[in-house]
């Protein structure tokens, strides 16, 4: 009943107490902020490898470093698994980890910062050092309507940090760097303009290489989109001074991220990939990584949802995205929260244009439809499984079941292998 009441209440209305709570937290914490270093990351897609990387390096380069994001937060080496679903923390939970990354001594803290945290003064008094934006592309129209208003709740975040670093192969980019006085570094892995630029790129599902201004950088987690959020990074590393060879050593030393391009080991010999992505855009970055690396005569197969309560028009977007690259598209739940969960899945059939039951396949538990993409595959095929990544729970209703996409593969993959040898 609650949040239903709270869906007529006009966001203008909501914003006031926003802002009232995150001008109360920096009160009562003592502006925080103002003690650190904050590089605030933002973006469509990529933000959460970016503010990882950021990181890194900042710690390879001797930096005491706190870190809050989509999967983790972190202080000075201290880590925990953020379970709140959301990007960026509440007005006065923002304010307490920033008090207490003060308190322990950090420097700096990585912020990832999401556009309704920008909309909703979360951020106020938080001033930022260097903004990151990584992308904007389609997303969260059930919130702000229109792509414009979209990109200038983006756009907040640079109008007041001192420095700048953006990509220059998004729509636009200047359009978040609107004074050309401040510091900029935009980056690049076509655009020869770029201040950075990647070159030499090889990729393959171990890794990806490229170089940059001479060094030859090696990362162990694959994707195009992955060599964007490095130099993301590089760019942060350069705008503080950070020797390039630190950056690659810190670069290096990140094996994994969690629930992005994370590959699971298995003993059916295929590529199986959980990622978050949750946009058309996203998808289509994850084909374009995982398509040349595709053997002839295999298949991709394509385990994914769609987010309740979020921009419906997406959807049957991403069911024709899956529908033109994979092999066979597998439709099920993700975290529907108190919309209908059937309808999302009705939404994103829109977009598919293969035959049921035969290359497309609509299994409402998740757990099964993972188990029937494994079962489906052989030796060499591309298993894709997206939208959870490395969430622990899933939303239905008000009500968090646990859940690990990870996990459940791994079980999955345990009864299919039992089944072979029995």
């Amino acid at each position: 009943m609650l949040h239903r009441l709270k869906q007529f209440i006009p966001q203008s209305f909501k914003n006031i107490f926003h802002l009232c709570e995150a001008i109360l937290g920096n009160i009562l914490y003592g502006f925080p902020a103002k003690k650190l270093t904050i590089i605030g990351v933002t973006g469509t897609n990529g933000k959460t490898t970016t503010t990882q990387f950021i990181a890194r390096i900042l710690e390879f380069a001797g930096k005491r470093v706190a870190v809050a994001s989509t999967i983790n937060f972190k202080i000075a080496g201290e880590e925990i698994v953020n379970t709140s679903k959301l990007t960026t923390l509440s007005r006065l939970r923002l304010q307490k980890f920033l008090r207490q990354a003060a308190d322990a001594g950090c420097t700096h803290a990585v912020l990832e910062i999401s556009s309704h945290a920008l909309d909703q003064s979360r951020i106020w008094g938080i001033p930022c050092g260097i903004a990151v934006m990584t992308n904007v592309t389609r997303e969260h129209l059930d919130y702000h309507q229109t792509m414009a208003e979209y990109r200038r709740a983006k756009q907040r975040l640079f109008l007041k940090a001192l420095r700048a670093v953006i990509s220059l192969d998004m729509q636009e980019p200047e359009y978040f760097h609107p004074d050309t006085k401040k510091p900029v570094i935009f980056y690049s892995i076509k655009n020869q303009n770029a201040h950075l630029l990647a070159q030499n790129i090889e990729l393959d599902f171990k890794g990806t290489e490229f170089t940059v201004e001479g060094v030859r950088f090696h990362l162990h987690i694959p994707g195009f989109f992955n060599i964007e959020n490095a130099m993301a990074s590089l760019g942060v590393a350069q705008l503080l001074g950070i020797d390039f060879a630190v950056a690659k050593e810190a670069l290096e030393s990140v094996m994994s991220v969690p629930g992005r391009m994370e590959l699971v080991p298995n003993v059916i010999n295929a590529d199986i990939i959980i990622d978050y992505a949750v946009t058309p855009d996203a998808f289509e970055k994850v084909y374009a990584s995982i398509l040349p690396l595709k053997i002839p005569g295999t298949k991709i197969i394509h385990v994914f949802g769609a987010c309740g309560e979020r921009d419906r028009g997406k959807r049957p977007l991403m069911g024709e995205i899956a529908s033109s690259y994979a092999d066979i598209v597998v439709l099920t739940n993700e975290d529907p929260f108190y919309e209908n969960s059937e309808r999302i899945i009705d939404d994103i059939e829109k977009g598919v244009t293969k035959k049921k039951d035969k290359d497309y396949f609509r299994i409402f538990d998740r757990r099964e439809a993972i188990h029937k993409a494994l079962s489906l595959a052989e030796i060499g095929d591309i298993v894709l499984i997206t939208g959870k990544g490395a969430e622990t729970s899933m939303a239905i209703g008000n009500k968090r079941l646990s859940w690990s996409e990870r996990a459940v593969v791994e079980e999955e993959l345990a009864k299919l292998t039992s089944a072979i040898q029995s």
